[in-house]
């Protein structure tokens, strides 16, 4: 048993409800933050872990409680500081409608607000269950595409180095037994996030070494990779061996669950072997002798600017959204270099939400048929951004349409270099589309989701106007052969009716 002195159990007492209402107090100022990670959590099975964090977060903090019992709280200026920088970063993440950010720089203010208030030796003494807390962040849905073409390209070199012949295009494959397609639930998402939360928990609890620490964290990152890949292959393999009886319905993801719980047993049994958790902790450094500045302030002090800090960022943010829209004509786009409006010429539609005004025409010229859409934000708020994940060509398991193909790539359009986001898009009907997609921010073609989301985050906290539009055009082609051709009919038609597009965007445009 450790017996603190009574000055240091009054300090801890002063220090934990200072502490814990400045926390209470980050809390309900950013409430709809942290329900928006709630919400994800319930809604989504990848990120159902994400109840557990905080719960688990606190109990890796009472083991803590002898260690913290034998330490002095004392406040931190640096805590201030860091608690500066996640305010600002989660107000330009707000102002650019960026959950996920806002998500980790509220997570960062919690953290950094214990430290302005206890001081940096307890939060170092606390080092991992505090970083543990990021974890409740639903994040890693940006890695749905990269894991599907990593699945696919094994699923499919597998096959081939078996001897199965594979026509593939995109992430859809067919063998002589039938047709497959890598969708998000073959991705390995959730089995990747389900283990490195694990894993990173069984390092910390099972060794005692920083270094066997990260290694097992990178493993637990390797391993379900190549096993959610293995998985597809064997799922593929089972259901061509058995005449396609087997894997494709409710066994399907038994197989694949069994799968991955026995690749997940292996690792930890592996990772047994060098187990420490019969050593002591590492020893924490020795606290400093002498107070600091801030230390001699006193906790309430430093605590009342950490509730500035808090304050300020919500309050401003809520400024912001109270501002109204500007009266907007309607968006229209005039007819140009021979190009006219004709009939539509093909049943996909494209998926922009929230748009504060949107044209979608189709056009004809000398038989080459274009069809152009734009959707323009005013102001960039939640559910009506130009950069939102749910913007897309055509959602996961459409009936009706297939993207076969989509890259970044660089275009020649009027003889200059221009940024697209280029789709093969394969209807049931047989109709092929390529499809060209771009956003114009100030003036400036980009297709760069990142740099979008900055430059209309920076803009709107400065009080900038932060519109944007995104232009879509796509023409039918026939077969690979065709590309080229149906490229040349949208280069032609991007570069005669550039002007167009500028002058109906500058018409609109907030003044």
């Amino acid at each position: 048993m450790i017996a603190p002195v009574s000055s240091g159990a009054s300090g801890w007492q002063r220090a934990g409800l200072t502490v814990g209402a400045a926390i209470l107090l980050a809390f309900v100022l950013f409430w709809p933050t942290f329900m928006s990670m709630v919400e994800v959590w319930e809604r989504s099975e990848t990120f159902a872990h994400g109840y557990a964090i905080f719960p688990i977060s606190l109990w890796l903090i009472w083991r803590r409680r002898g260690v913290l019992a034998r330490m002095t709280p004392r406040a931190d200026a640096r805590g201030l500081a860091a608690m500066a920088l996640a305010a600002a970063g989660w107000l330009l993440a707000d102002a650019g409608s960026v959950n996920v950010v806002a998500q980790y720089a509220f997570i960062a203010l919690l953290i950094s607000t214990a430290w302005a208030i206890l001081g940096w030796a307890v939060v170092w003494a606390l080092f991992f269950p505090l970083m543990f807390l990021f974890f409740a962040v639903p994040v890693g849905e940006f890695l749905i595409q990269p894991l599907m073409g990593v699945t696919a390209d094994f699923t499919v070199a597998m096959l081939q180095f078996t001897g199965i012949p594979v026509y593939r295009e995109g992430t859809f494959f067919s063998i002589p037994s039938g047709d497959w397609s890598v969708v998000e639930g073959c991705s390995g998402l959730r089995y990747l996030i389900a283990s490195v939360t694990l894993g990173v928990l069984y390092a910390y609890l099972t060794y005692r070494s920083w270094k066997r620490r990260l290694l097992f964290s990178i493993a637990a990152v390797i391993v379900p990779i190549f096993a959610n890949s293995g998985r597809a292959y064997m799922i593929v393999m089972i259901a061509h061996l058995s005449d396609m009886k087997l894997a494709l319905g409710v066994d399907h993801y038994i197989y694949g669950w069994v799968f991955f719980g026995f690749v997940m047993l292996l690792l930890f049994w592996i990772g047994s072997f060098w187990r420490e958790d019969d050593q002591p902790e590492p020893a924490l450094p020795a606290e400093p002798g002498t107070l600091s500045r801030t230390a001699r302030l006193g906790v309430l002090p430093v605590a009342g600017a950490a509730a500035l800090l808090v304050a300020v960022a919500p309050l401003y943010a809520t400024w912001l959204a109270s501002r109204p829209l500007p009266a907007m004509p309607a968006l229209t786009v005039a007819a140009a270099a021979g190009w006219q409006p004709a009939p539509s010429f093909t049943p996909w539609v494209p998926h922009w939400v929230g748009a504060d005004r949107q044209v979608r025409v189709p056009f004809v010229r000398e038989q080459q048929t274009v069809m152009l859409e734009i959707n323009y934000y005013a102001a960039q708020r939640q559910d009506a951004e130009l950069v939102n994940s749910q913007n897309f060509m055509i959602r996961q398991k459409d009936p009706q349409w297939s993207n076969v193909g989509e890259s970044l790539t660089t275009v020649d359009i009027a003889g200059q270099p221009h940024p697209v986001r280029q789709a093969k898009l394969r209807g049931t009907d047989g109709q092929r589309l390529l499809v060209w997609q771009w956003n114009v921010v100030n003036g400036r073609p980009t297709v760069n989701d990142l740099t979008t989301k900055l430059v209309l985050a920076f803009d709107r906290v400065r009080g900038a106007r932060d519109d944007g539009a995104s232009v879509l055009i796509a023409t039918p082609y026939d077969d690979v052969a065709s590309i080229d051709t149906a490229r040349a009919t949208l280069a032609r038609f991007a570069a005669d009716m550039q002007p167009a597009i500028a002058r109906a965007l500058a018409a609109v445009e907030a003044p």
